[in-house]
């Protein structure tokens, strides 16, 4: 069974910068598509970033630049890094994997990923 477990959202000022962690366990595939999603209140779950061990990296247009995402393959921690942080990114972040390839124009739909975490919020003042 796959577990996902997030960490590291908090409280910070606009411009101020937090780095996300998703902790894996009992993936059998070691390079399956993982990704970063956020949901704000009233306001449907969206994609953020995207990426896999082997495979190509993709951010949302309302974070390029100033997010990151990594793997530590070793340790199976999925990051991401936010800098520049606005309050429009205050939401609850949640980690996620796809169980299948996915075909491009598709890695950032919720609807592709059937692994959740419970989510770690980020809140974002002005």
């Amino acid at each position: 069974q796959v577990r996902l477990e997030e960490s590291g959202g908090g409280s910070v000022q606009a411009g101020g910068s937090l780095t996300l962690t998703c902790a894996t366990s009992g993936m059998r595939d070691s390079d399956v598509r993982m990704g970063w999603f956020r949901q704000a209140p009233g306001k449907e779950r969206e994609g953020v970033a995207t990426t896999k061990r082997l495979g190509t990296t993709y951010y949302a247009d309302s974070v390029q630049g100033r997010f990151t995402i990594s793997i530590d393959n070793a340790e199976r921690i999925l990051f991401l890094h936010m800098n520049s942080l606005k309050p429009d990114d205050t939401a609850m972040y949640y980690c996620a994997a796809s169980g299948r390839p996915l075909p491009i124009g598709t890695w950032l739909e919720s609807e592709n990923y059937n692994s959740w975490g419970q989510g770690t919020q980020v809140t974002v003042s002005s």
